[in-house]
């Protein structure tokens, strides 16, 4: 792996192990506007969820940084929990639910398109997409 890849990958998990801290402390709150109200409009859920997210993104993050022996599964997990959240971020745009700074629908609608890169970008950094690339050719 290439020096430019590995450190792409390591500023992922460092974004990500933040973000799940970020979930735990001083941004639990904004993350609830990622909670899809059409999964539940219970506040103890709601919290659950946030809470939940954020541990599983600082496992993702750190194993990112950390677990070299399963980097491709790792990216594919990390890829998969992208996918996942996404309809939170559809649930923010669509419910008109202001949070980080996306005060308009205009830039919760743009935010809607960089979850496609985390996902290229999980899969990319962990060579999970050479992985994929190499098995179709076979």
């Amino acid at each position: 792996m290439n020096s430019f890849k590995r450190i792409t990958r390591i500023l992922l998990g460092v974004l990500m192990t933040f973000a799940g801290i970020s979930h735990l402390t001083f941004q639990r709150k904004e993350f609830l506007a990622g909670v899809p109200r059409w999964l539940t409009n219970d506040p103890e859920f709601m919290d659950f969820v946030v809470l939940s997210s954020g541990v599983v993104e600082i496992v993702l993050g750190l194993s990112m940084i950390f677990i070299l022996k399963y980097k491709i599964k790792i990216g594919f997990a990390l890829a998969i929990f992208f996918v996942l959240v996404f309809p939170g971020n559809i649930s923010q745009y669509t419910n008109e639910i202001s949070a980080f700074g996306l005060d308009t629908d205009q830039k919760r609608f743009i935010r809607l398109f960089f979850q496609p890169v985390l996902i290229l970008w999980a899969l990319w950094s962990t060579d999970a997409l050479r992985y994929l690339s190499n098995k179709s050719k076979k």
